[in-house]
C-alpha cells in the first residue's frame, strides 16, 4: 500500500492506494500553523492501524516552500559570489544583496585566481555581527571545479547553520540562474528543515519504518531526509502533483490540456502526445529565474473560494480568498455559492448560498440566479482565455517535454482534463469555450494526492569530460575520475549511468523504476594553435520521470 498526501493552501488531501487504485480518500482543512497535525489527521482519515503496518511508502506534496517564496517569508542569506572577469556585478541577480569576493576558476576548472583569507575573515566578522547564519556560495564555473565553494563553506562552518553551494543545486552552466537557485535554497532551508523534523516525529507517532518522500517540481520524488539540503527542489511540488495525477488519463497519441481548479487558484498544464511540458531553462517564481527542473504550469488567482464582490457596478472575482463559501459558513460570496445556487453543485447549505447571491443581486439589480450564472460564465471564460494564452506562448518557442526537445512541434490540444473540487461543475462549459471534449477523472478532487503517491524518484546528473586533461567531472557532487585521452561520448555516458544509479538508489528509487535516458549530449574539439588536442564532452543523464510500476504485494 502507498499513502499519498497533498498539503494545499485550503485543504490537505490524502489517498490510500494499492496497485495504483484508490482504496480510500479524504479531504481535511489545512492548518498552516500546524502542518504535522494536518498530515496526521489526513493519514488517520484513510488508513487504519493495520493499513499503516502494510505501507510500502508515503509521499507528500506541499505548498510550504512555494508560499514562503511567494509571500517573501525568507530568511536573511549571506550571499557570497565569485564572479571573476566577464560579468558585470550589476547584471547579476540579487546584486544588492551580493558579497563579491576574490577567487576564480576558468571554464576548464583550473584556478585562475585564489581566494583571499583576509577578505573571508572580514566577511565572517560582518555576518557574525549581522547574525546571518544561512549562507549561499556560488562560483561561476564551480560545476567544473567546486574547490573554491567548498573552501569558503569550510571557512564559515563554525558559525553557520547551513551553507548552500552552487554546484550542488545544478550542474547546468547558467551562472545567474545558479545564483538565484542557491539563494532560494538557503533562504527557505530553515523552514523546510523544521518541516522535515516534524515529519520525522510523524513517522515516530505512526510507529512504522517506511520510506517517506516529498514531491519535487519535476514530478519526481526525493527522500525526506535528503530533501533537507535541497529544499528548493520542492518549490511548485503542488502543481507537479496535479500533473502526475492527471498523467494516467492523458492520451499518448494527441496533445492535451489540464486544469486544476482549487479553492484559491487554478493551475493549467499542457501535454504533448502524453508527455508533460517542461520549463526548458528552469522554473521562475516571484521574479527569481532558477535552475530548478520543473514541469511547465501557469497559475491564475481564481478558484472555487475566490471572493466575489461588486466593484464600480460590475462583478469582480478574486484574486483574494477570504475563506470558505458562504454555503459552508464562510464570510463572503464565492463561485462555489454560485454553482450551488444554480443547482450545478449539490453540496453545502443552498439557502446560505442563495443569500450570498442575493447580497450581490441587490447591488446589480438582478435576480440571484442571473448573478450566479454571470459568475460561473465569467469564471469559465477567464480560465478558457488563460488556456488559449498559454498555448499561444508555448507555440511561440521551442517545445520541451520531460523527455526531449520536440523540433518544430506545434501544440494543438484535442482533450481537456479537469480536476479539483469545482471541476465537475464547470468542465463542460470550459471545454465548450475551447472547443474541446472535457473529461473529469474519477476521484478528481484528490488527484494531487494520488499523483504524489504514484510519482517515481527522479535524479539528474551532469558530466563534463576533458580528454586533454583526462578528467571526468560529476558536476553536482564535484567528484572527479581519470579517463583515457581517447574517451568517447559512449564512455562518458556509461560512467555517468553507473554513478546515476548509485545516486538514485540512495535517494530511494526502486530497481523496477530505474529507466535512464540521455537528456543532452554535446562534444566539442579542444584546439591549441592549429591542432586538435582533445575533446570537451558534456552529458546530462536523468532517471526518466513518470509513474511507478505497480507495487509488489
Amino acid at each position: 500500500m502507498i499513502l499519498g498526501i497533498d498539503v494545499g493552501g485550503t485543504h490537505t488531501d490524502s489517498v490510500l492506494m494499492q496497485n495504483r487504485k484508490i482504496i480510500r480518500k479524504s479531504k481535511v482543512l489545512t492548518d498552516k500553523n500546524d502542518i504535522l497535525a494536518c498530515v496526521m489527521r489526513a493519514t488517520q482519515a484513510v488508513a487504519t492501524p493495520e493499513d499503516i503496518k502494510q505501507l510500502q511508502r508515503i509521499v507528500l506534496s506541499t505548498t510550504i516552500s512555494t508560499n514562503a517564496v511567494a509571500q517573501n517569508q525568507l530568511d536573511p542569506v549571506g550571499l557570497i559570489v565569485m564572479n571573476g572577469p566577464g560579468v558585470s556585478p550589476k547584471d547579476l541577480p540579487l546584486a544588492d544583496q551580493t558579497h563579491l569576493i576574490a577567487g576564480y576558476m576558468n571554464h576548464r576548472g583550473i584556478e585562475a585566481e585564489a581566494l583571499e583569507d583576509d577578505e573571508l575573515e572580514a566577511l565572517k566578522q560582518q555576518f557574525r555581527a549581522d547574525k546571518i547564519e544561512n549562507l549561499a556560495v556560488i562560483g561561476k564555473f564551480s560545476t567544473r571545479n567546486p574547490v573554491h565553494e567548498q573552501e569558503v563553506a569550510a571557512w564559515f562552518a563554525d558559525q553557520s547553520s547551513h551553507v548552500s553551494l552552487g554546484h550542488h543545486q545544478s550542474g547546468v552552466l547558467n551562472f545567474p540562474r545558479r545564483i538565484a537557485t542557491t539563494y532560494l535554497n538557503s533562504a527557505i532551508w530553515r523552514l523546510h528543515s523544521r518541516m522535515v523534523d516534524q515529519l520525522a516525529s510523524y513517522l515516530q507517532e505512526l510507529a512504522v519504518d517506511v520510506p517517506l518522500f516529498i514531491l519535487k517540481a519535476d514530478g519526481g520524488t526525493i527522500g525526506i531526509q535528503q530533501s533537507r539540503n535541497y529544499p528548493v527542489q520542492t518549490i511548485l511540488s503542488g502543481p507537479a502533483a496535479t500533473i502526475m495525477g492527471v498523467l494516467p488519463f492523458v492520451s499518448s497519441t494527441q496533445d492535451s490540456v489540464s486544469i486544476d481548479v482549487g479553492g484559491t487558484t487554478t493551475d493549467i498544464a499542457l501535454f504533448a502526445d502524453g508527455a508533460p511540458l517542461l520549463e526548458p531553462q528552469g522554473v521562475e517564481i516571484e521574479g527569481h529565474k532558477t535552475l530548478i527542473r520543473g514541469l511547465l504550469t501557469h497559475s491564475m488567482a481564481l478558484g472555487g473560494d475566490s471572493h466575489v464582490q461588486v466593484v464600480n457596478g460590475a462583478l469582480q472575482i478574486g484574486p483574494e480568498r477570504k475563506g470558505s463559501a458562504m454555503a459552508f459558513d464562510g464570510p463572503v460570496p464565492t463561485p462555489t455559492d454560485a454553482l450551488i445556487t444554480l443547482g450545478l453543485a449539490a453540496i453545502g447549505d443552498k439557502a446560505k448560498a442563495l443569500q450570498a447571491m442575493e447580497s450581490l443581486a441587490t447591488a446589480l439589480k438582478q435576480t440571484p440566479q442571473q448573478v450566479a450564472q454571470a459568475i460561473v460564465d465569467s469564471m469559465c471564460a477567464s480560465i478558457a482565455a488563460k488556456v488559449t494564452q498559454m498555448i499561444a506562448e508555448v507555440n511561440s518557442k521551442p517545445v520541451y517535454t520531460i523527455h526531449e526537445l520536440l523540433e518544430g512541434k506545434v501544440l494543438n490540444p484535442q482533450q481537456l482534463i479537469a480536476v479539483g473540487g469545482p471541476a465537475p461543475y464547470i468542465a463542460e462549459q470550459v471545454g465548450a469555450l475551447l472547443a474541446l471534449p472535457a473529461l473529469v477523472p474519477q476521484d478528481s478532487e484528490v488527484i494531487n494526492a494520488s499523483g504524489a503517491a504514484m510519482a517515481r524518484t527522479t535524479v539528474e546528473l551532469n558530466l563534463l569530460a576533458d580528454t586533454e586533461s583526462q578528467q571526468l567531472t560529476f558536476a553536482e557532487d564535484g567528484r572527479k575520475m581519470q579517463i583515457s585521452a581517447r574517451a568517447t561520448v559512449d564512455d562518458v555516458v556509461e560512467a555517468g549511468k553507473e554513478r546515476l544509479l548509485e545516486i538514485a538508489k540512495a535517494a530511494g528509487a526502486r530497481d523496477e523504476d530505474l529507466e535512464i535516458e540521455v537528456a543532452d549530449c554535446q562534444s566539442f574539439n579542444v584546439i591549441h594553435g592549429y591542432s586538435t588536442t582533445g575533446k570537451n564532452i558534456r552529458v546530462r543523464l536523468q532517471i526518466k520521470p513518470g509513474l511507478i510500476k505497480q507495487e509488489q504485494v
